[in-house]
C-alpha cells in the first residue's frame, strides 16, 4: 500500500502532548492553544488553522511559570 493513501492536504497540530490548561491565561502550556481551538481543530478550515498557527508565538508571553503549585495559588487569593 501507498504512502499517498494516507497523504492529506491540512495544517498538522501543534499539539506537542504536553496538556496542561494554564488557569489564569487559559491556554494549553504545549501547544498555547484555547480549550475552544483544540475542541475544534478538526472541523476548521485549513485558512483557519493557519491563522492560529501564526498567532500562537505571541501567546508565549501570555504564560508565565507557575511557582509553589497549590499553596502558592491559594495565597494570591
Amino acid at each position: 500500500m501507498s504512502d499517498e493513501v494516507w497523504k492529506r492536504e491540512e495544517v498538522e497540530s501543534p499539539c506537542v502532548k504536553i496538556c496542561v490548561i494554564h488557569p489564569e491565561a487559559r491556554l494549553c502550556t504545549g501547544c498555547l492553544r484555547s480549550i475552544e481551538e483544540i475542541g475544534s481543530w478538526s472541523r476548521m478550515t485549513p485558512e483557519a488553522r493557519r491563522e492560529i498557527m501564526a498567532e500562537l508565538p505571541a501567546r508565549a508571553g501570555q504564560i508565565t511559570k507557575r511557582r509553589g503549585g497549590r499553596a502558592a495559588r491559594l495565597a494570591r487569593k
